[in-house]
């Protein structure tokens, strides 16, 4: 199969999610309250250690708010997990293999990129595997810092080529290319080109990790 028949198969299977799965919103809103419940914050300490105001998460938890990228970054790492996780459904004795018909794909409102959770949900790994469609002249900036405990980042290009600045490096990646970062400074991707791009991620962290 040509790369650019499995491309638009991707595409094709990333469109049927978002129609047939009207409720992903409210999967989201659902996985950050059972987060907080579990780490016995308020929505006060919750909003003060991620930076999102009390009003904003209390919508995202009622599934009244279709959260950008962005904010779920934050919340995230005010929650202690990694953003993928955000997408999980309720998974008990979670199997170690993960369909492509399963998986699940998010479009971000704010940038319009496409994020497709790869690895399976549920399952205890301090790996995740991520695949990302950005369109073209799109740019992301999370603007946190350094997490604990630390996130190891692999990005590695399958289409055009994307640009990554961690703090003050900035790196242009081409096909093919893999750029490996410990996530300890805000970082921004862009897609500089006229062409979407293609790319994967993949999370590690360290041990004493997050579920």
């Amino acid at each position: 199969m040509a790369l650019d028949d499995y491309s638009r198969i991707l595409d094709y299977l990333s469109t049927i999610e978002e129609v047939a799965s009207p409720s992903l919103t409210d999967r989201i809103a659902g996985r950050v309250r059972v987060l907080r419940a579990l780490r016995g914050l308020s929505l006060e300490e919750l909003a003060t250690l991620c930076g999102v105001s009390r009003s904003m998460i209390s919508l995202i938890e009622r599934g009244e708010s279709s959260p950008t990228a962005v904010v779920l970054e934050k919340l995230s790492v005010g929650l202690g997990v990694p953003l993928a996780s955000l997408f999980d459904a309720p998974t008990p004795g979670a199997e170690p293999v993960s369909r492509l018909a399963d998986q699940v794909s998010w479009r971000d409102p704010g940038s319009g990129y496409v994020r497709r959770n790869v690895s399976p949900a549920g399952f205890a790994s301090p790996i995740q595997i991520v695949e990302v469609s950005f369109p073209a002249g799109a740019r992301v900036t999370y603007e946190t810092g350094a997490r604990s405990p630390n996130v190891h980042q692999q990005i590695w290009v399958f289409e055009s080529a994307i640009e990554v600045t961690l703090g003050d490096e900035r790196h242009r990646l081409g096909v093919g290319d893999c750029l490996a970062l410990v996530l300890d400074r805000p970082i921004a991707y862009h897609n500089p080109t006229r062409r979407r791009a293609r790319y994967a991620v993949v999370i590690a962290i360290e041990t004493g990790a997050w579920r």
